[in-house]
This record gives C-alpha cells, structure tokens and sequence, in this order.
C-alpha cells in the first residue's frame, strides 16, 4: 500500500482585492493533531477573523473534514478540501488565515481565494510518496551474515541493523509487496536454516515512483 504526501510544512500568502489569504500546510498523523493545528492559527492570528480549515488523513485519504469558520457555506472549507484532494495528498491540514480589506468579494470570488491560497502553499513543498514496509527479523549462522546482508540491499531491501551474538539478527524493512521474495531469498542463500519472522509493519518516506 501506497499514497502521497507532503515532504515537509509549506506556507503561503496571497492577496485579492486588499484581503489577505494566509494558508499553513502542516503534515498530520491524526484527526486531533490537525485541530490542534487550526487551534494554533487561531492564537497566532487572533486579530483574524476566518480560520478556515480542510483535512485529508489516512493511507487511503478516507478521513475528510471542511470548516468555513463563518464564511458563507461552501466558500472556504470546501474549495480548500477539492485543492487537496486535487494534488491528490493525505496526512496534511491546510489553515486559511483571512484578513478582510474592506471589499466584498462574492461567494465565487471567496472560494476561488480560498483555493488558490491553498495551491500556493502546495507549491512550496514538495510531494512524497510512503510506502508500507513489513519489519522483518532473520537470525542466520555468523558465516552467512555478511553474504545475506548484501545480497539483501543489492535488492532493495532496508538492512536497519544487525546484532552479533553466538549468531546474527538482521532487522529488515521490507516493501509488503516484496515479503515473499525476501523470504525466499534468504532461504536460498542460507539453504534453509535462517529463522524469518514478520514482526509488524510501517510506513516508509521516499520519492514519488516514476
């Protein structure tokens, strides 16, 4: 399992008709760390008077939340949600800070805004993919740990570490997808012998797969 997000917190600002858009992109794990985000903006901008907000959380983006923080319904959450979802991210709150200047600007315009800050803050940051690794243990004889452990990363499987005692404990992260050659890779080069144990999983950051 597979999906995107951003690589680190990106910031923005734009201005439409002497109202001024400020948007904060944070990276999230849960539902209460991205209100604490909005919670955040609320008391570092307090002369503000919007804070509109929009999340996206989990590997598969199944969590979604809008809020229009008294925005005319749809104009802020909304738009700033379909930005997200278009650059097709999770794990990632988006804060719109607003300060009015005096002009009106009309729902369409309101929303177009609101959308717009949050593409400009997507700009600033650069887009990861995280991928679902198994963490792997494999316990061989002393002889045979150098050989696994180059064959291994010579096949892109992660070599966290080793521990030398009376034999040799490789802990491997290895893409969920690839666990069963990894599997059969150290029980052809150690004929059998290796102890394989899948002792639970997390998610990896790396480049966007091209």
């Amino acid at each position: 399992m597979r999906y995107l997000t951003i690589a680190a917190d990106g910031e923005a600002e734009i201005e439409v008709s002497r109202s001024r858009f400020r948007c904060a992109l944070v990276r999230v794990e849960d539902e209460m760390s991205a209100r604490s985000v909005v919670e955040q903006a609320r008391k570092a901008h307090w002369s503000a008077k919007h804070h509109c907000s929009a999340y996206v959380i989990g590997p598969q983006g199944l969590l979604e939340r809008a809020q229009d923080d008294g925005e005319p319904p749809g104009t802020g959450g909304a738009p700033m949600l379909e930005a997200l979802r278009g650059r097709g991210i999770s794990d990632v709150v988006a804060v719109v800070t607003r300060w009015f200047g005096g002009t009106l600007l009309g729902t369409g315009g309101l929303a177009r805004a609101y959308g717009d800050a949050v593409r400009a803050a997507m700009e600033t940051t650069p887009v990861i993919e995280r991928t679902q690794h198994e963490l792997c243990r494999v316990t061989v004889d002393l002889a045979a740990a150098g050989r696994l452990e180059h064959e291994l990363r010579s096949r892109g499987t992660t070599v966290l570490r080793i521990d030398y005692t009376d034999a040799a404990t490789l802990e491997l992260a290895v893409p969920s997808i690839a666990v069963p050659v990894a599997r059969e890779i150290v029980a052809e080069l150690t004929e059998g012998s290796a102890a394989f144990v899948v002792r639970g999983s997390h998610w990896v950051d790396g480049p966007v797969a091209g």
